[in-house]
């Protein structure tokens, strides 16, 4: 990079953050009339970490307001600040110090978030665990990032078996006739035995640790030693959040945007709804009891409200909502359109990934504009492409490869691999382009792209227009060997209930409307695709999976 280029990022970067910080301030987050709380979370923040801080700071700001609603209730946010004093002690006793690895492995609930608290407090480092895995999964991504301590709910005891017998664990939830082991702790024990006064402060925070999804194998652990202050401009800057509202957040918390939702919702004083398992006419049931103001999401879960019905939605008033915001996978064009015939312009897409954080944001006028666009990216971001030989591509409609640039860097995996990075610019993993009006498409994953006959398909593309018809619910197309092409294109049809879909005919259909390579050698049909506890396409599975043809 020249010295010219150098100085114009600095300046550039200088300007940016002045407009993050004007938009802290218009959203609330920072209160210029009481700068003393904002140097004490600022502060709080380098010692504790977020989770932790948003409790101390809520026990304090919004202490009787609700903060956490699950299915055993609600907890203030003093109570929970109380309840995660009184973990941070419990963990302590079980031999937990500053620097001490927990391994965390629960659902959405208040014993998730007690957790994250608490380790922060006590300034031990989180891992954040995959409520999918397998257990040789799981017992591999506790050596490696040297757990020892593991807090967990009940469903995930058989998991615990292939750990250690003298790791310390605690239950953080219980189900209804679950068989515990003889001396099992739980969380509840802990809370009714243990002091609630504060503890010294760590030197600095532990910092946590989020997995990739492991789509492509064992998930890899991205860690997030610190989030720089800035870094929450680019959440809120093209996202409305309420403010002592109310946030359903059905996204896991356990991943990057449940995690960041939950962190951002919590600082300004919102009611989190939660629940333990996604069941979509039940989430339209607790956004009008609760008179939700925004609902968090991951795209298969609005497809499979939307598939509820107009009727079944009607049922439900779910007027409060002002914002949707979804993320974690890619939202098609006719899923973007009818959640928004069905709920009003409130649709928000966030695109990013656990290792580039944020990187674009679409609003709803975006979305009308060009429905599942990726949209723009906020203040301190900044996307750009690169071709296969690491050249910047320029222009609109050109597909590249996606580099992003953010005020929430990623400090490399811990087993000390690394995304590419080129002038600063991170790799998303993604290939996309810009549209005339300067709006992002993502097209996919780069490694999803197949080769067949000399031809480049990505199956997005393909994917995009099979589910813009009625009788088609779901589809994923993959790439299977094939010995004349290389690779040739299969489809995986989830049809509409009821619908009777022809094979010939669906190919057909890609072949009126789409170039001649993109058209699938094989249809299978199947009742529904795999899919990891995020919500994103195992696409692997599908490929492996033996058919019928």
């Amino acid at each position: 990079m020249s010295a010219t280029t150098q100085l114009r990022q600095k300046l550039q970067r200088v300007g940016e953050a002045g407009r993050a910080v004007k938009r802290l301030v218009d959203t609330g987050f920072v209160d210029l009339t009481d700068l003393k709380s904002t140097v004490e979370v600022a502060k709080h923040s380098r010692i504790y970490g977020p989770q932790a801080t948003m409790a101390i700071q809520g026990g304090r700001r919004y202490a009787n307001l609700p903060a956490i609603v699950d299915e055993r209730g609600t907890l203030s946010y003093k109570q929970v600040d109380d309840q995660s004093w009184a973990l941070a002690h419990g963990l302590q006793r079980l031999g937990v110090s500053e620097g001490a690895v927990v391994g965390v492995l629960c659902r959405d609930h208040r014993g998730l978030v007690l957790a994250m608290a608490a380790c922060g407090k006590l300034g031990a480092r989180m891992v954040l665990m995959n409520t999918g895995f397998a257990k040789p999964q799981f017992a591999e991504v506790c050596e490696r990032e040297k757990v020892t301590v593991v807090l967990h709910d009940s469903e995930f005891l058989g998991l615990l078996d292939a750990l250690p017998a003298e790791l310390p664990r605690v239950l953080t939830w219980v189900d209804d006739g679950a068989e515990l082991p003889a001396r099992a702790q739980t969380l509840d024990d802990i809370l009714a035995t243990n002091s609630t006064e504060p503890l010294p402060p760590p030197s600095k925070s532990g910092g946590s640790v989020i997995l990739t999804s492991g789509t492509t194998g064992l998930p890899k652990g991205a860690p997030r030693d610190s989030v720089k202050p800035l870094a929450t401009a680019q959440i809120i800057d093209r996202i409305p959040f309420p403010r002592t509202g109310t946030m359903a957040i059905m996204s896991p918390i356990f991943h990057s945007t449940g995690w960041a939702t939950y962190t951002v919702g919590a600082a300004l004083g919102n009611q989190i709804v939660t629940t333990r398992r996604f069941k979509a006419e039940d989430t339209l049931a607790l956004i009008a009891d609760y008179r939700a103001d925004m609902l968090v999401a991951v795209p298969t879960m609005l497809h499979r409200i939307v598939e509820l019905g107009a009727d079944v939605i009607g049922k439900y008033d779910t007027s409060s909502l002002k914002v949707i915001l979804v993320a974690g996978s890619a939202l098609s064009p006719d899923l973007s359109e009818r959640v928004q015939d069905l709920f009003g312009d409130v649709l928000y897409n966030m695109y990013g990934s656990t290792e580039c954080a944020i990187a674009s944001v679409a609003t709803p006028q975006e979305l009308r504009a060009a429905p599942g666009t990726a949209g723009r990216a906020p203040v301190t971001c900044e996307v750009v492409l690169y071709d296969e030989h690491d050249q910047r591509v320029t222009g609109s409609n050109r597909r590249g490869r996606i580099f992003v640039r953010n005020g929430a860097p990623f400090s490399g995996y811990t087993d000390g691999r690394h995304k590419q990075i080129i002038d600063g610019y991170m790799s998303s993993g993604d290939v996309g382009h810009f549209t005339d009006d300067g709006l992002l498409f993502v097209d996919g994953r780069d490694d999803d792209m197949i080769v067949s006959g000399g031809e480049n398909v990505f199956p997005q593309e393909v994917e995009n227009l099979l589910e813009s018809r009625d009788d088609i619910a779901e589809v994923a197309v993959v790439g299977v060997d094939d010995d004349e092409f290389g690779k040739r294109l299969r489809a995986f049809v989830v049809p509409e209930p009821g619908a009777e879909l022809d094979g010939a005919e669906i190919k057909q259909f890609v072949k009126d409307n789409l170039a001649r390579h993109k058209v699938p050698r094989d249809v299978i049909f199947v009742d529904d695709l795999p899919r990891n506890a995020t919500g994103k396409l195992l696409r692997r599975v599908l490929v492996d999976m033996k058919v019928d043809r």
